[in-house]
């Protein structure tokens, strides 16, 4: 399921969003070695050899002289933090990790890419098992293609973090936790008033646009942005669990969305114990965006069962017609 931005109220607790300055990278040792590496390797004939040298693969994904120069400096002052006995600090609102290859964070660029698998995987199996004429066939199939998009633009994030790609991850997680919304809507109500959900719909694809405006063209507000994703990934949980209440004796299937959104939320929990890396490479980010991955294969299980129940549903109503 679009599970990455529903986490949030209960990081509303814990800050207002992420800084982009920290004690690491506001350290007059860490400023020194880069203004010193950046002299020394970042022009004329000694940038001209760093290209030159550098995998291709670096250069396809956009990692500068000067990032070379960050990374290096960023582990010359972790290393004297340790050998001192001082926390480790973090570095440009981030803690520290290892790159693997291009990927700058691979634990978490490798488990958004195992979510988006999942997603697609389960979104075959659905295609192969539901037919189109199910009454929610066309919305759980949209559901899918924002969430891999979304999931796509994590895990491009994650492997290299710059101010686009950082825009692209959370406007494209904004998109899912909206249609997350959407689906809960039009399944528990949309089925009895399709004129209620054409104005829904409205109104979500609206509240988009003003907020990727207000955050491209205003201020990138990480505290509004969290917000406005936490409110609107409670309000999904709180919808779901209350139908699933309302329909689980009924409706034996149910339970698969009910637990995929508990476990959602407990799962959510991890984003509060904010620790160094583990081996300089899992970090609770990660440690949360690879519980979720079997989250997505319970949830499309129940998107297929409902989609299947409710074909059948609407067979056997016109055959007493």
């Amino acid at each position: 399921m679009a599970a990455r931005p529903a986490l949030l109220l209960l990081l509303l607790a814990a800050a207002a969003g992420p800084a982009r300055g920290s004690q690491g990278d506001r350290e007059p040792l860490y400023r020194e070695c880069l203004s010193r590496c950046e002299r020394q390797n970042c022009s004329g004939a000694a940038l001209r050899h760093f290209r030159d040298r550098q995998p291709l693969y670096m250069g396809l994904t956009g990692w500068t002289c000067r990032d070379d120069c960050q990374y290096e400096c960023m582990w010359l002052t972790v290393r004297l933090y340790q050998r001192g006995g001082h926390r480790v600090p973090q570095f440009h609102g981030k803690w520290p990790f290892r790159r693997f290859l291009c990927f700058q964070e691979p634990a978490s660029a490798l488990a958004s890419f195992l979510n988006g698998l999942a997603s697609l995987v389960m979104l075959r199996r659905y295609r192969a098992a539901v037919p189109p004429a199910a009454p929610t066939y066309g919305t759980c199939t949209a559901f899918a293609g924002v969430s891999l998009n979304a999931w796509f633009w994590s895990t491009v994030f994650h492997t290299r973090d710059t101010a686009l790609t950082e825009k692209l991850d959370y406007f494209c997680a904004s998109a899912a936790v909206l249609h997350s919304v959407y689906l809960c809507c039009v399944r528990t109500l949309g089925l009895q008033r399709p004129a209620l959900i054409s104005i829904f719909r409205a109104f979500l694809l609206l509240f988009l646009t003003c907020h990727i405006s207000y955050l491209s063209l205003v201020r990138f507000d990480y505290g509004y942005n969290l917000a406005a994703n936490a409110a609107l990934g409670m309000l999904t949980v709180g919808w779901w669990l209350r139908w699933c209440l309302g329909h689980g004796r009924r409706l034996p299937h149910v339970w698969k969305c009910a637990a995929a959104v508990l476990l959602l939320q407990a799962l959510a929990l991890l984003e509060l114990l904010d620790f160094p890396p583990l081996l300089w490479v899992l970090d609770a980010h990660a440690l949360w965006h690879i519980g979720t991955i079997p989250l997505n294969v319970l949830f499309y299980s129940f998107l297929m069962d409902d989609s299947l129940y409710l074909l059948k549903a609407n067979s056997d109503l016109l055959k007493v017609d």
